[in-house]
């Protein structure tokens, strides 16, 4: 990771997800169903989904990334998990904002085989050092990526108290 950082506005990530969308219709893929990896990927899904009109999205949490570049050992999927039943036989899109170190769309990913009819990943950025190769990515960077969603510190602390202006 290099100390550049890489500053996506809402109004660019519109862009980002509209150029994203077209990639996927201009290769002739049409998934059946998103499965959005939250939190991130719910942004990138919901934007696919409308754009390449379709209706049916899924979601998954995992939990990996515990601050900025640290993350526990290995990627966690948190319930509640998608039943794999719901997956079958299906052409899947799994949506996230980054392949990072690409820990957690592999064990999506990996979730996925064996039940779907095709699985194919797409993200707005992709990391050189990233173990999977999304097939749709908007932008390589090795620079940590400031996404609009969280730049700004939570309004409220996990157990509900506000935090201090």
């Amino acid at each position: 990771m290099t100390d550049v950082r890489e500053n996506l506005t809402y109004q660019k990530f519109g862009l980002a997800v509209r150029d994203l969308a077209r990639t996927i219709a201009d290769d002739g893929y049409e998934p059946d169903l998103i499965l959005s990896i939250a939190r991130g990927g719910v942004f990138v899904a919901g934007g696919l989904a409308y754009a390449l009109d379709c209706k049916n999205i899924h979601l998954v949490n995992v939990e990996f990334y515990t601050g900025v570049g640290t993350t526990l050992e290995m990627p966690v999927m948190l319930a509640p998990v998608p039943a794999a039943i719901d997956f079958t036989d299906k052409k899947v899109l799994i949506a996230d904002d980054v392949a990072d170190t690409g820990k957690t769309l592999k064990l999506v990913h990996d979730f996925c085989l064996g039940h779907v009819a095709e699985v194919r990943s797409a993200v707005i950025y992709e990391k050189s050092h990233s173990l999977v190769k999304c097939e749709y990515v908007w932008k390589r960077t090795d620079d940590w990526i400031n996404f609009p969603w969280s730049v700004e510190p939570p309004l409220v602390r996990r157990e509900g108290q506000a935090l201090d202006a």
